[in-house]
Order: C-alpha cells, then structure tokens, then sequence
C-alpha cells in the first residue's frame, strides 16, 4: 500500500492512496471500516508493529473497495508533505554505485555514511531553494528505507525484516559549498603521519603528508536539500530491492537511467553495516546512493545537472515507488 502525508483545509493527515490523484483520509477509513482510532502520523505507523501494520492492511482493502463510501480527496486539493515528518535520523550513503567508483583509487572497503537533519525535508512539488551563495549544486537520485523496528547489529540474512517502507528522495548536494566553505587541506607534520592518515589513498611519495578533511553537513543538509516522497510504500510491495530501475528528468528531458543492482554494497549489507554503528530506530531514514549512469546529452548523469543554473523540475521515478517531482528557485532572481 501507499501512503502520504498532506495538507488538507489547514490540517495535516496521513492519507491512503487509491489512484494517483485520489486519496482517502486515513482516520476516515478507518472510522468507516470500524478499526477505532487510526494512527496520527506515518511515524507512529512504523513503529507501531506487526498489529498495527496488520489494522492498516486491512483498512487499506476497506479503502480500495469503498472510497467512495469514505469520501474521496483530490490531489489538485492538497499540499504535499515529505511522508514522513521527523525521521530521527537520516543516513546517506556516498559513492554506493559503480559507476562513480570507477575513477577511485581506492575502492571502499565498506559503506561511507553521512547524515542530512530533518530541516532539509520537503515536499513533492515544492522547491528546491538555491542560495546565491552555493554555488554548483546537483541533485542525487536515490531509494529510501524508512525503518520499522529498533535494532543494533543486524545480521545482514534479517536486514529487510527492519524496513517498513521504501521512497523516493533527491540527495541535494552543493558540490560549491562542500569545497568553497566546507573542506580544508592541511600539510601533515611528518612526526605525526600515522598510516591510516595516508594509507586510505595513492601518495606521490614518502613526503606527501597532504590530508583533506571535508565536512558534508552544509553541503548535503541546507533546508530543501531534501525533497522526499510523494508516497511511502509498503515494504510488501518491493519484492527486491536490490533491482529497481532509477531515472531522471529535467524537465522533460531524460538525463539519468539506472538501477539499485548497481550499488557496490547492498541494501541488506547497508543496513547491516550502518547498525554496527548507529543503533537504527522506526522512522530512520537510510538513502543508499545516486544513480551515476547518464543518458543522452547528460554524458555524467545527475553530474550533468546544475540547479544553481536549472530551474527544473527534476523528477525522479523510482520503480514502484512513484515520481517525485521539485522545481528550483534561485532566490537572488526576481
């Protein structure tokens, strides 16, 4: 099943998909269908386990069969909402695709993980911001997992069992600010190279002590750096996660064709992996990498892509997961 978070008449609800432009209330079907009391947000959902998801399944099938009956809600009637509020936290995934590997020097050993706030979330339809300030910004075409169950050090056979959900999301990256304001090269004092300081990289020689720090927060996490949505769909509904078609449009140009078969680390061995780390609680949000394969005259994909001159949309369709549509506003433009 699918659902959304939106506004409607000045309130905000959790909302049942039946059609593309039609939904349901959730606490509306559920009143109809019976079930009591429906779940406030789609956080409470997640977390809300087995018993809950199974109420919403068959509220669901309720819906699908008697919208009419419920009452129905035009699209054309609502604000979209990322679909899920306030993730507790959100955990990205850089270089998680060969194709933008293939220029490393060194591979990843594991994932490589960075962490937007939840500020950065917005909507379907709403804009991407750019500051005249940031510089060349790019937009990252990515699968998200909302997690369902709490967990720390997950065997990599049970990571899917820990997901309740999947969407779309658009890693907005300032590739401007990360390298203007956000990154700094220092000469290492030759008494203080360790080798880990340098053994992560190709170095010219036993004097090339250079180490560059980068910190993506800025960068990767400046508000609207996050469009999600518009649905949250149902774990059920994605029978592997690991071979799902990514593309993107500017416009209604097609500039990126890819697939999550192209990740270097699975979604199950990210999970598993990331909860070594950060114990994952529901409502995470875990993005596993960008498409990196280009299409047409887009020779480097998203690459390609500069929103600080584009105004879009960028569209994303992630296969049955829906589309994710956001155009760019530069502020400094009347």
């Amino acid at each position: 099943m699918k659902l959304a978070t939106v506004q409607y008449k000045d309130k905000e609800i959790v909302a049942i998909r039946i059609n593309d432009t039609t939904l349901v209330e959730l606490g509306a079907a559920y009143a109809k269908a019976g079930k009591g009391e429906a779940p406030k947000t789609t956080l409470e959902i997640a977390g809300g386990g087995a018993a809950v998801l199974a109420t919403l399944r068959e509220v669901n099938d309720y819906a699908q069969k008697n919208h009419a009956e419920i009452g129905t809600i035009s699209t054309q009637d609502i604000t979209w909402l990322p679909p899920l509020r306030r993730p507790g936290k959100m955990i990205g995934v850089a270089f998680n695709n060969n194709e933008l590997t293939k220029i490393a020097h060194v591979l990843p050993k594991a994932p490589m993980y960075f962490l937007k706030p939840a500020t950065c979330l917005v909507g379907h339809n709403d804009p991407i911001v750019m500051q005249e300030n940031y510089g060349y910004t790019i937009p990252e075409l990515e699968m998200a997992a909302i997690i369902g169950k709490r967990g720390s050090h997950i065997p990599e056979s049970e990571a899917l069992d820990y997901i309740f959900g999947y969407s779309i999301i658009n890693d907005i990256t300032s590739s401007g600010l990360k390298f203007a304001l956000d990154s700094i090269a220092i000469d290492m004092d030759p008494k203080r190279v360790r080798p880990h300081h340098v053994g992560w990289r190709r170095r010219r020689d036993e004097n090339d002590n250079e180490l560059y720090f980068t910190y993506h927060s800025r960068s990767k996490g400046s508000d609207s750096f996050g469009p999600m949505g518009p649905w949250l769909t149902t774990a059920d509904e994605v029978k592997d996660p690991n071979k799902i078609e990514v593309k993107g449009w500017l416009g209604d140009e097609l500039f990126a064709v890819d697939s999550t078969e192209n990740y270097n680390f699975t979604i199950q061995q990210v999970i598993a992996d990331a909860s070594k780390y950060f114990t994952l609680e529901p409502g995470d949000i875990i993005h596993f990498g960008t498409s990196g394969r280009g299409h047409g005259r887009f020779t480097s994909g998203h690459l390609s892509v500069n929103l600080y001159e584009e105004t879009g949309p960028i569209v994303i369709e992630v296969e049955g997961l829906g589309r994710l549509s956001n155009p760019v506003k530069h502020s400094w433009k009347k």
